[in-house]
């Protein structure tokens, strides 16, 4: 009798140990996933991907980036990344992509995600990148005005940033775009967390924002997994479930490691 109750007592510890492993393990499932906007664009552009994602579970923060200073916008992702309450995927498009280079040392940030998006090293600005090869026609970034603010040119918005969008919501994004601050354009980024974080990114392949040969480029020194997707560079609007489903498979990929 003392002989049953032992193993009893023995399986009771062991099932509770196994319980709590998988209750642990279950506990570093990534459900959460943070987006980062660039430039010449706010959070509202992520609504598509928001709503996705949502539906199968996931919990999304969107910044809403200053686009005053590198320093600023990496200071607004890092408070929405002391909110979350586990692993997060990080993800940011475009400039956004500078952002989560350097706010993706953030403790929570499980792996991140590039969305047509400058990936700088230590150093290295979006514009060193920018340069290395010729603009598009389409292209409609304008010199710093007289305060310092940088602008989409109205009349290439449509053609240069969002050319599979419709006319109505390329005027829509034109007229909600942020305040760019030239000087981001030249911050350097001190620690770029690809260095040190599983690293992922989207190419958009007719962006007339970013060629997507920089992208390429970029991706590939970094040993960034790429998944390219037919879009402009607005391909988070215009391609929502392919680059939610990018960000959904980062996810599961992390959770099974």
């Amino acid at each position: 009798m003392n002989s049953m109750k032992t193993g009893a007592l023995a399986a009771t510890v062991t099932l509770s140990a196994i319980t709590g492993t998988v209750e642990q393990t279950y506990a570093q499932t990534v459900k959460n996933v943070v987006l980062v906007h660039g430039a010449f664009a706010d959070g509202s552009g992520y609504k598509g991907v928001y709503e996705i994602l949502t539906k199968q579970g996931y919990h999304v923060t969107i910044v809403q980036n200053p686009l005053t200073s590198l320093e600023d916008d990496v200071a607004a992702t890092n408070l929405a990344l002391d909110a979350q309450d586990g692993p997060t995927i990080l993800a940011g498009h475009s400039w956004g992509g500078v952002v989560i280079t350097q706010a993706g040392n953030h403790p929570k940030v499980a792996g991140l995600v590039y969305i047509a998006a400058f990936q700088p090293d230590n150093g290295e600005s979006a514009l060193k990148w920018f340069q290395t090869a010729p603009p598009a026609p389409e292209n409609g970034v304008l010199p710093p005005d007289g305060k310092g603010i940088v602008y989409y040119d109205k009349a290439k918005f449509h053609a240069g940033f969002c050319g599979d969008l419709s006319s109505t919501e390329a005027e829509f994004m034109y007229a909600s775009q942020g305040a760019f601050n030239g000087k981001c354009f030249v911050s350097p980024i001190t620690e770029a967390a690809w260095r040190n974080k599983p690293t992922y990114g989207i190419v958009a392949t007719d962006d007339k924002s970013i060629n997507p040969e920089i992208q390429r480029n970029m991706y590939k020194r970094s040993n960034t997994k790429i998944t390219e997707i037919k879009g402009s560079h607005a391909v988070y609007i215009s391609q929502p479930e392919k680059v939610a489903a990018v960000i959904a498979q980062v996810a599961k990929t992390l959770s099974d490691k």
